[in-house]
């Protein structure tokens, strides 16, 4: 069931977020026993591969990002034959397998760390003006007096990718997953291996260093090194059947910056991050469309786009309501390339805006009053209360009783339906994630575009309905991401399918 080598040119990939998932043992907490008994559920939806955050062994001081062991399952998620078993089922049922691999750094806990190999990490005498991601400096000050980097929570030492032993080590790491079976990696921080030579100061700036990846290089991201670190990669994945890949996550400056991790040599697929961030607006769309699909002609790679993840708020709060997430939600599905989808977005769910400051345990709240965990809440499954959860380790709204995916199951309106709709006619019109895009002179407030052959897509961002016919568009609506005039006209906020 799983043919097709150039499968994730036009998938869609489904984040899981294992410890706010599903939860097989009752302990509170997301497992992989909790994600294989769910893969019906998925499958019914429609997606093409999982991918799986963090689920090694870790203290879970940034939510299984900070690994202790890279080749084992850390047991509040099970054992490696869970993962064994969610493999061969997901794989059964034509669902393949990504996993997310952090090479940026490890756990304070990691071996290496513990035993003072600190010719495998970033260690000085003096640090430099370098600033965590999460706040506050980048550097920690051990017992000797020497300080050692940390891009993000002290708990994350930075590893020396000048080491060849380090280098040695993840191509090892590659082999056991995809000798385990796995489909691919998702690879966490992929502009952020490699550092400036001598370690130069980003120098005086207005702000949070962090705040600069948008718009200017910085000595700690995107140096043209982890190029290098790529094409060892790729003969490894290439060496294996089927078609295994790997997607960056890359925030770089520019997207001429981001389109050379992309490529034969290097990796198949980079986030969109400038579609996540844009407005909801038909301009602001378009213009990330076009930048984003003229670096991908340049690699000859699709491009990958994303709306929701576990870094950064939900798109039903971020865009102003379910209405526009469900109208955007359907401009991603139709454009060329692959789409990532966050568990969760699926059911509608917005942002948890309201969490008591003392329950929150992502570490970039407690430096810097950031937080993600409103995110990152467990999915409602039952409209119980507790939505099919005991004591889950984030508590659940009330109200999400109403959003659960029992509760929408059978209701043909529902956000879950609309989906599950999406993605089936996705793959009965290929040309929704392949063929042309040509755009439809329109008015500035609506998006119009028609997917080769015999497909147009409107999104209407205006205040106003739309007629199609005023746009040249006639055919019959596929789907609508919510209820329409019925007099040929797109209702604000709202996108619809039509076939020509």
């Amino acid at each position: 069931m799983l043919g097709n080598d150039d499968w994730w040119r036009d998938a869609v990939v489904y984040q899981v977020y294992p410890r706010s998932f599903a939860d097989a043992d009752g302990d509170g907490m997301g497992d992989l026993p909790g994600v294989r008994e769910r893969l019906g559920y998925l499958a019914a939806l429609g997606v093409d591969a999982l991918w799986l955050s963090p689920f090694y062994t870790s203290p879970q001081a940034d939510a299984g990002y900070d690994v202790a062991d890279y080749r084992d399952v850390d047991p509040r998620f099970g054992a490696l034959a869970d993962f064994d078993a969610l493999v061969a089922d997901a794989h059964a049922l034509g669902i393949r397998i990504i996993v997310d691999l952090v090479p940026n750094h490890s756990s304070d806990r990691h071996p290496w760390f513990r035993e003072g190999l600190r010719d495998r990490y970033i260690f000085r005498d003096e640090p430099n003006d370098w600033e965590s991601i999460f706040g506050g400096p980048a550097w920690t000050q051990v017992e000797d007096g020497q300080w050692y980097l940390h891009l993000f929570a002290p708990e994350q030492p930075d590893l020396n990718w000048d080491n060849p032993e380090v280098r040695a080590e993840f191509r090892d790491i590659l082999r056991f997953w995809l000798d385990r079976g796995v489909d691919g990696f998702r690879v966490d921080v992929a502009h952020g291996m490699v550092k400036a030579a001598g370690l130069p100061d980003v120098g005086p700036k207005e702000g949070r260093q962090a705040e600069l990846l948008g718009d200017e290089q910085v000595p700690y991201f995107d140096q043209d090194g982890v190029h290098d670190i790529y094409r060892e990669w790729r003969p490894i994945l290439d060496s294996y059947p089927g078609g295994r890949m790997a997607v960056a996550e890359a925030w770089v400056s520019s997207p001429e910056r981001l389109a050379r991790y992309v490529g034969p040599d290097e990796l198949h697929q980079a986030f969109s991050f400038d579609f996540m961030m844009a407005d909801f607006h038909a301009k602001s769309f378009r213009t990330v469309i076009d930048k984003a699909l003229a670096e991908a002609e340049l690699v000859g790679a699709p491009t990958t786009w994303v709306l929701s993840n576990h870094d950064k708020p939900r798109h039903v709060t971020r865009h102003g309501g379910l209405a526009r997430a469900r109208a955007a939600t359907l401009l991603m599905l139709a454009l060329p390339g692959s789409a990532y989808l966050y568990n969760g977005e699926e059911l509608g769910l917005p942002e948890v805006l309201d969490l008591p400051d003392e329950l929150r345990q992502d570490p970039a709240f407690r430096r810097s009053g950031e937080s993600r965990d409103g995110c990152r809440v467990p999915l409602p499954w039952t409209s119980e209360p507790g939505c099919g959860w005991r004591d889950p380790w984030l508590p659940i709204p009330d109200s999400w009783r109403a959003l659960s995916a029992e509760a929408q199951e059978n209701d043909p309106d529902s956000t879950l339906n609309l989906y599950r709709a999406a993605l089936r006619l996705r793959k009965e019109h290929p040309a929704l994630g392949g063929g042309e895009l040509t755009w439809i002179d329109s008015p500035r407030d609506v998006l119009a575009l028609e997917r080769s052959p015999g497909l147009a897509v409107v999104l209407n961002t205006g205040e106003r309905p739309v007629a199609l016919a005023e746009l040249g568009v006639a055919g019959e609506v596929l789907l609508s991401s919510g209820p329409q005039p019925g007099d040929g006209t797109v209702a604000p906020d709202s996108t619809v399918w039509v076939r020509l």
